[in-house]
């Protein structure tokens, strides 16, 4: 008896908590038709239609265009004034300050054709359902509030004219920048993203009229920089990305280092440096790519020392595991090593695959105006798949320093010209074609030239070319007398 009448009350009990949950939710689903019918009431009595255009788009991967330009249309003097807070940096060259709105400011504008359109510079802390000690990036946006009745004018005339003048903006105000992949990190994606690269200004001196190099050979260089640069008509008709590749290779101290420096100021471009052995995978240097810029240099220095071609296509040794020879034969097998435990999540996963699709890839076709700069010391260590044609479309040669270079660095630090013929030129010249000596230690002997004098550094050239070819010649001999053995 005592058992049914509990259960009886249990089922009363359970009943009266499904009827009241059933309420709350029927109370619910009201209020939010209730909230919705108030949000269509507001929104068709509000006059003000409004346009956010955030610093990312929905896929994060690179900064919003739009937002660029909007950010330095609103920097112009004529606007920037309406503004309460600013912030300051040098602009081109670092010669001027160049202003611009700062966070969670309001500016107003009104437009050529007299409508006025009310601009905000606003901040918001991304939701995240993980607890932190620390608050996310701030996500920046700006929204633009105007009259219903100027929809298709703000839309089909202004927005485009903001573009076009914030382009233009930033055209005058460009300064040349040299940028590097920062480490990877642990925080979060879009943390991640806004720090792929870190910048510093590009202030390299290096010109081609200063380069130690065949004037002959620089000059073809500068004409194929020049077609390329001009080139956007030729290459949409003929249906190629813009892009060009180059492969630098010499010996050590030849000045590879130095072209790119004066590629990127002949072209005015910035550099990006990239460091393959901070990339995490192939995922990640396709980010690194997507977020760097037109009229840009991409540049992989020291690419043989970066990329383990041992690990890619095995050099005729038999392998007597079998499983072993077959990964290292795919071209997607991991290309960088690190010295790091086997369950280090920092180890890298980039493979030979995603490095080719990098340059030649659908991926490469992102943006346009790009070039990309390999250098090695040793071409012959490099993968024929990595330097073929349509991935490094021109290969320069950076030899050790032969008389006509000679003679531009003659010209750069001792200030002599062509027509200024010393007695012991034509001794360098014999001495420069028997002896390999980079330019980079010329003009070690020429750089004291201030307080020495032209003729002391060029006697201590020469000395040091006489003993190189002494020492070369001793090394060739003690070569030869260990293989007689």
């Amino acid at each position: 008896m005592a058992s049914t009448e509990f259960w009886a009350a249990f089922g009363s009990v359970l009943g009266l908590l499904v009827a009241f949950l059933l309420g709350l939710l029927t109370m619910a689903m009201h209020n939010v038709r209730i909230k919705l019918f108030i949000n269509k009431i507001t929104a068709y009595l509000n006059p003000y239609q409004r346009i956010t255009i955030p610093e990312h788009g929905a896929e994060r991967l690179r900064r919003s265009e739009l937002f660029v330009a909007v950010e330095a249309y609103l920097s112009d003097d004529t606007r920037i004034h309406a503004a309460r807070k600013l912030k300051a940096e040098l602009g081109s060259e670092e010669k001027k300050l160049q202003a611009s709105i700062d966070d969670d400011q309001e500016i107003i504008v009104t437009s050529d054709a007299g409508v006025t359109l009310w601009w905000y510079a606003e901040t918001e802390f991304p939701k995240s359902n993980v607890t932190s000690f620390s608050p996310g990036r701030k996500r920046r946006f700006y929204r633009v509030i105007f009259h219903k009745s100027n929809r298709k004018y703000v839309l089909d005339t202004y927005l485009p004219e903001v573009i076009k003048k914030g382009r233009a903006a930033i055209a005058e105000n460009r300064q040349h920048r040299l940028f590097t992949n920062s480490p990877r990190s642990r925080s979060s994606s879009y943390e991640a993203e806004k720090t792929c690269w870190t910048p510093v200004a590009f202030q390299h001196p290096a010109s081609f009229e200063k380069l130690a190099m065949d004037p002959r050979d620089k000059q073809a260089i500068i004409d194929d920089l020049t077609d390329f640069q001009e080139g956007k008509d030729y290459y949409e008709r003929v249906g190629k990305a813009w892009k060009r590749g180059y492969l630098l290779f010499g010996p050590t101290g030849t000045g590879k280092s130095t072209m790119v420096a004066a590629m990127a100021n002949h072209l005015k471009y910035d550099v990006y440096d990239l460091e393959l052995t901070a990339v995490k995978d192939n995922t990640e240097l396709r980010k690194l790519f997507v977020n760097t810029t037109g009229k840009s240099i991409i540049v992989i220095e020291d690419i043989d020392r970066s990329v383990d071609l041992t690990d890619v296509k095995p050099r005729g040794k038999k392998k007597d595991n079998k499983r072993k020879s077959s990964s290292e034969s795919d071209s997607s097998t991991t290309l960088l090593r690190k010295a790091v435990d086997k369950d280090d999540d920092d180890s890298t996963k980039l493979t030979l695959s995603g490095l080719l699709n990098f340059i030649d890839g659908l991926w490469s076709a992102c943006g346009g105006e790009r070039i990309i700069v390999f250098t090695t010391n040793h071409k012959d260590r490099l993968d024929p798949a990595l330097i073929r044609p349509g991935r490094m479309d021109k290969h320069i040669e950076m030899t050790y320093c032969r008389y006509e270079a000679f003679k531009v660095l003659a010209t750069n630090y001792l200030k002599i010209n062509d027509h200024q013929l010393f007695e012991m030129f034509g001794e360098i010249q014999q001495l420069l074609e028997e002896v390999d000596m980079s330019p980079a230690d010329v003009t070690e002997h020429l750089m004291h030239a201030e307080k020495k004098g032209a003729d002391t550094c060029l006697q201590d050239l020469v000395a040091a070319l006489i003993d190189k070819r002494k020492d070369d010649a001793a090394a060739k001999e003690k070569a030869k007398t260990a293989e007689a053995k």
